[in-house]
């Protein structure tokens, strides 16, 4: 984890009549070990909320079929499990207790919809949640229910000792930066690792070391890997892209323009899968429409029937297709799809 890796966030496949498509939701999971990622979140955001409906009832079978699929690949090779953990304590509780039991590795902790409790509550919620399983810090974007904290709140966060990670995810570079400065400047700060879900900025993210006085000493941190929503589609590419951003930092090497150009290119491309345009609100069944386009899903439907595919988003994503046709994985997944979607 410290060393930085590619953590798609894991969609949900459903069928036409809005169920569980276990068939499906396992082959996305071979997909992801197959791409070379180094990991998968599950139950967040891309996987949809409403999995914890009570009357929808899917978030510990979604848990449980991932992880399965990761036990079953008998892997040579790190892969880190995380699992979404959303709302007021007592649930957060039971969904990190859940999720420990499954062989979790850590809980992507959601601070969304808790609008009602004071940061210093939300302190107080991580500290207890990081007593069940290590914590994955998660810093959401206001415009899909996440809200924005103050650098004292996350000067006070990192030094929680159960806090392993940050998703840093605000869409802001202001408050990007406060996260990492909170973390360069924390007693923890070798202990923390920083990966980027700004999903507008990945490579810049990724490229880019952090320097600040503390003490009177220079501190330099790096965001050091992903866990995006972007990265649930062309997985194999994103992989690749990923290496290479690893060999640059390693060397040293002086960053290609040509690399630079990609960045815009991958901005551009997820404008279009995460309906940028219309406040995000087509992100999900963005990210289905390309899954549903290689045969990894058999549609774009959502729990919400209200979620679906923005005017025009459809239309973007056959641009970024004719525009950037390096940016797509389709031939991989042509080639083993049959095997993912037969279990072998």
């Amino acid at each position: 984890m410290h060393e930085g890796t590619v953590i798609p966030a894991h969609p949900l496949a459903l069928n036409e009549w809005r169920e569980l498509d276990e068939r499906r939701q396992r082959a996305l999971t071979r997909y992801y070990i197959a791409s070379g990622a180094g990991g998968i979140a599950i139950g967040v955001h891309t996987t949809q909320f409403e999995i914890r409906d009570s009357k929808i009832n899917l978030f510990e079978d979604v848990l449980r079929l991932a992880a399965e699929e990761v036990n079953e690949a008998n892997l040579s090779r790190p892969f880190i499990k995380v699992a979404g953990i959303c709302g007021p304590t007592k649930q957060a509780l039971k969904e990190a207790a859940l999720a420990a039991s499954l062989g979790y590795d850590l809980g992507l902790l959601s601070m969304g919809g808790l609008e009602h409790l004071s940061e210093e509550d939300l302190l107080k919620r991580t500290e207890s949640v990081a007593e069940v399983i290590p914590v994955f810090g998660f810093y959401l974007q206001p415009s899909v229910g996440g809200r924005v904290f103050s650098y004292d709140f996350w000067q006070k966060f990192v030094e929680i000792p159960g806090v392993m990670a940050i998703k840093i995810a605000p869409f802001n570079r202001y408050q990007t930066i406060d996260v990492v400065r909170a973390v360069c400047h924390s007693s923890r700060r070798d202990e923390i690792a920083l990966y980027t879900g700004n999903d507008d900025n990945i490579v810049i993210d990724l490229l880019t070391t952090y320097r600040f006085q503390v003490n009177g000493k220079t501190v330099e941190k790096q965001i050091v890997g992903g866990l995006l929503g972007h990265w649930a589609v062309w997985t194999k590419k994103a992989v690749e892209l990923f290496q290479e951003i690893k060999n640059i930092r390693n060397a040293h090497k002086q960053i290609p323009a040509a690399l630079l150009q990609r960045a815009v290119e991958i901005t551009d491309a997820n404008a279009a899968l995460f309906d940028a345009a219309n406040q995000f609100k087509g992100c999900i069944a963005g990210i289905h429409e390309v899954l549903r386009r290689q045969g990894l899903l058999e549609g774009i439907w959502c729990l919400n029937p209200k979620e679906t595919l923005s005017p025009g988003q459809k239309e973007e994503i056959e641009r970024i297709y004719r525009e950037y046709p390096h940016l797509h994985d389709d031939d991989f997944v042509r080639k083993n799809l049959d095997h993912w979607l037969a279990g072998s």
